[in-house]
């Protein structure tokens, strides 16, 4: 279990630096400027709202903080979906952020769901 927080600590944080990467590749047009704004404000939370939740002191801490990371990823994709329709950047250059966020979104599902079934079991 520890590998596999070692390892999600560092996609998360990985994660985070891919996306301040594309933000400071964004065209300077004002639109760009502003979905990448929003998108660098969700992108790196979500690094943040995992540490947290290893930190919290409790199973019902623990989900909230993930499920709010998750809710980070979930806008994550909103604004890599806007940039892609809206034509600011190619499907090629945001590809493999969406199939990450996609990937930490199952990842992090499962975490919930994981501590949801051993909270259940304890009762």
């Amino acid at each position: 279990m520890k590998d596999e927080m070692k390892d999600l600590k560092s996609r998360t944080k990985e994660f985070a630096l891919r996306i301040i990467r594309l933000y400071t590749a964004l065209p300077k047009s004002t639109e760009a400027q502003v979905i990448g704004k929003q998108l660098l404000r969700s992108g790196t939370s979500v690094g943040a709202h995992y540490r947290e939740g290893t930190r919290a002191r409790s199973d019902a801490e623990f989900i909230s903080k993930i499920e709010g990371g998750l809710q980070e990823l979930e806008e994550s994709c909103y604004w890599l979906e806007l940039l892609l329709e809206a034509e600011i950047m190619t499907e090629k250059q945001l590809s493999g952020l969406m199939h990450e966020a996609d990937e930490l979104t199952a990842i992090l599902i499962t975490c919930v769901k994981n501590t949801k079934v051993k909270k259940r079991e304890r009762k």
